[in-house]
């Protein structure tokens, strides 16, 4: 999804994750040669859950109304989104103690629970703490982000002490404006991963698409380091300005990244983030979570 700047705390950013896309030749023709990934490892940790970004039109309240009935138990919360029903402000380290217990008890009620949170830019130490602090709250499993370089050892050293991973999300480049973005290639994942083994990648397979980067081939470069996935369709590889898509409607080749992410027994969400059809992409969700079920089923 695109940067977005958020009023929220002091100086923490909330950015929005992005679609997945790919699908390149390289995918068919390793599959005629042969390939047996669909045969190896496991998906018996996956879980799918929603970027409550897809809903960002919406409350926090009215998108998990949404989330639970389209049948999904997990979501990645976004910073920013207001909350809606008995509980006032938006999601994020503002929450007085009072709304952070009436969004539990929501989230109980409705058997929903947030795995994730992101995407986050903290500006330093003291925003990190604020947000591991919220992290380790709502029992998150690991915080969405785009962290300033200068901060891996600050951000890794916070992570293992909170017992929380921090996936760095990947962000399309701009052509048209000249701008490359600093997590726009795996490589600049593993380099912030190396040395610090509580940071990773959340793939956004759509934002690799964008950048022309074929995403079942940046996941097996970031194997081992792979926290989330940001799971969507984009309508043209290699375009930075590709439209979201239904899931297999588009570019990415979604059944090849799906074997990919058994070989390597991925143990965490793929979190379903469609930035198309805003005011009714519900159905969209619905059918991205059919869709995936029956691929799943498939590599059983």
């Amino acid at each position: 999804m695109k940067l977005l700047a958020s009023a929220l705390l002091g100086c923490m950013i909330s950015l929005a994750a992005c679609n997945s896309g790919s699908s390149t030749s390289s995918n068919t023709d390793s599959a005629a040669a042969g390939d047996t990934t669909t045969s190896a490892g496991s998906t018996d940790g996956f879980k799918l859950g929603v970027q409550m970004w897809t809903f960002r039109l919406f409350t926090f309240t009215e998108a998990l109304d949404k989330v639970d009935s389209a049948g999904i138990k997990y979501i990645e919360a976004f910073w920013g989104q207001k909350l809606g029903g008995d509980m006032k402000g938006e999601f994020g380290a503002g929450m007085d103690a009072d709304t952070k217990a009436k969004l539990k008890k929501h989230l109980q009620d409705k058997g929903i629970q947030i795995v994730a949170m992101g995407v986050i830019v903290p500006d330093g130490k003291a925003e990190w703490i604020k947000a591991f602090d919220l992290a380790k709250e709502f029992g998150l499993s690991y915080i969405t982000s785009e962290p300033i370089k200068t901060q891996w050892d600050l951000v890794d050293s916070l992570a293992g002490a909170y017992g929380i991973k921090v996936a760095i999300h990947d962000h399309p480049n701009n052509a048209k404006e000249h701008h490359m973005h600093p997590y726009g290639a795996p490589d600049s994942v593993l380099e912030a991963a190396q040395g610090h083994p509580n940071i990773g990648a959340c793939a956004d397979i759509g934002h690799w698409a964008r950048n022309g980067i074929d995403p079942v081939e940046a996941l097996k470069k970031l194997e081992g380091h792979v926290f989330g996935v940001h799971l969507k369709d984009i309508v043209k590889f290699g375009d930075d300005r590709a439209a979201d898509t239904v899931v297999s409607k588009g570019a990415i080749d979604l059944p090849a990244v799906f074997a990919e992410l058994k070989r390597q027994n991925f143990n965490g969400m793929l979190s379903i983030e469609h930035e198309s059809n805003w005011e009714h992409s519900l159905p969209d969700v619905i059918f991205t979570k059919q869709y995936f079920d029956e691929q799943v089923a498939k590599l059983k």
